[in-house]
């Protein structure tokens, strides 16, 4: 028991003595960033200089304003590369994807759901349209044509074999000349 707590103290001591490097290594690095940050801006901005006169004025503003065109020129191109860039790295993974082979699709589970409960589910409080496909069919008449009135006029086939079947079938066919 004696060795196990000094097995703790030990990781404790351990674990306090890495915490107090991390803290002095994080506070290394904000002063360095913070020294990178101001040699960055002495050099790359000037400290602002006004003049008297307006005719000064407008120049010194003509030139702010054609800086901050060329800023924003490079900033859109640089948008442009990385979005190029961000293109090419998906359209090069998905090839990887599939040299490497066949995706498995995972089994799917079957459920059971209406069109109104699966708008609403996915929608949430949006869904306030109704799914009866039905309801919004329009009403058509069928319009008839020869061929289906002679149909109709002809009837069952069993009905005009009964007829024709016998005497009477007969003497109704001399009689109509078929």
């Amino acid at each position: 028991q004696k060795k196990r707590r000094a097995a703790t103290a030990r990781r404790q001591h351990l674990k306090s003595a890495m915490l107090q490097l991390a803290v002095t290594e994080i506070e290394k690095e904000a002063a360095a960033k913070e020294v990178e940050k101001q040699n960055y801006l002495a050099e790359h901005c000037p400290p602002l200089s006004l003049p008297g006169s307006m005719q000064e004025l407008q120049e010194l503003c003509k030139k702010l304003h054609a800086k901050i065109d060329s800023v924003d020129e490079e900033r859109y191109d640089t948008e442009v590369k990385l979005q190029k860039t961000n293109k090419e790295l998906e359209d090069l993974s998905q090839k990887l994807f599939d040299l490497r082979g066949k995706f498995k699709r995972p089994p799917l589970r079957r459920v059971r759901m209406s069109a109104d409960a699966m708008l609403r589910a996915l929608l949430g409080s949006k869904h306030k349209v109704c799914m009866d496909l039905r309801a919004n069919l329009k009403q058509v008449k069928k319009e008839d044509t020869e061929k289906e009135k002679d149909l109709r006029d002809v009837g069952d086939w069993r009905k005009n074999i009964e007829e024709k079947s016998g005497m009477e079938g007969r003497k109704k066919m001399f009689e109509t000349g078929e």
